[in-house]
């Protein structure tokens, strides 16, 4: 099996997406949804962004490499009786289920960023977004202090070296490197803007148990911790995980927990 679509598959990234779902129709709202835009949401998962464009009009697909993501996303557009958002599986290396210039709006926000080959994945957003549309990216940026780098960072620590040739999802979040990709996908660097932004994470219960959603969840945890037990090293890990998110949590309250996670906006005028 493809080891991204594997990594994805694993556990259930809805879990963590629910805590996510307040900073999806934030953002939303920033990218000037219009009644009938054409949308193509890459490494949607269950929609945190697709479903909020779908509401505020335009026409979206949801593309997702992972097939438990994807039947989640169609589950929540019926829910909502949305006939103007379908999720289906896909890859963001290729893409080649659609045409050139098919979406006015290409949105990725912690999704493509995780697929490998990134040149492949520049160049495909590049080629399905028509001339004059435009390519959101959010990415998280390495070395940030604040929680998703922190817990990528911490983990990393406890898991194998990663194969020969991989290249970091990580990379998505220095500017240096989205302008050398987009700029071999034929983008010049004066049509590609950053932003600094925040995503929150929201949850009725503590820190601690908020670990222990990630570690049941989400694929690259629960990696880490599947290597760190056979180290001896889970409680080690888990110990320095609730120190993180007991430092980060600005909710106030020890029985809730809200943690803010700062990210690169990339947007790309095409």
């Amino acid at each position: 099996m493809n080891p991204n679509k594997a990594l994805w598959e694993k556990g259930d990234f809805t879990q963590i997406a629910r805590t996510m779902r307040e900073s999806g129709e934030a953002l939303v709202d920033q990218l000037q949804i219009t009644n009938g835009l054409k949308v193509l949401d890459l490494g949607c998962g269950d929609g945190t962004t697709a479903i909020p464009e779908a509401k505020r009009g335009a026409i979206v697909v949801g593309v997702d490499i992972a097939r438990n993501l994807v039947e989640a996303g169609n589950a929540r557009a019926k829910a909502e009786g949305l006939t103007n958002c379908t999720f289906q599986e896909g890859d963001a290396t290729d893409l080649r289920e659609f045409t050139d210039a098919s979406f006015d709006l290409v949105v990725s926000i912690f999704g493509a960023m995780f697929a490998p080959r990134p040149l492949e994945v520049a160049r495909e957003m590049v080629r399905v977004t028509r001339p004059g549309g435009r390519i959101v990216m959010g990415n998280w940026i390495p070395g940030d202090p604040t929680l998703v780098a922190q817990i990528l960072k911490i983990s990393s620590a406890y898991t194998p070296p990663p194969p020969e040739g991989f290249i970091s999802p990580m990379l998505w979040g220095v500017d240096e490197q989205v302008i050398d990709r987009f700029g071999q996908a034929g983008i010049p660097r004066e049509a590609i803007s950053f932003s600094r932004e925040t995503f929150t994470f929201n949850v009725p219960y503590p820190p601690s148990a908020f670990v222990d959603t990630f570690k049941s969840y989400y694929g690259p945890t629960m990696n880490a911790f599947e290597a760190a037990e056979k180290n001896g090293k889970a409680a080690e890990l888990h110990r320095e995980l609730t120190a993180l998110f007991n430092s980060q949590n600005k909710s106030g309250e020890a029985a809730r927990t809200s943690i803010s996670a700062t990210f690169l906006k990339v947007t790309v005028m095409r």
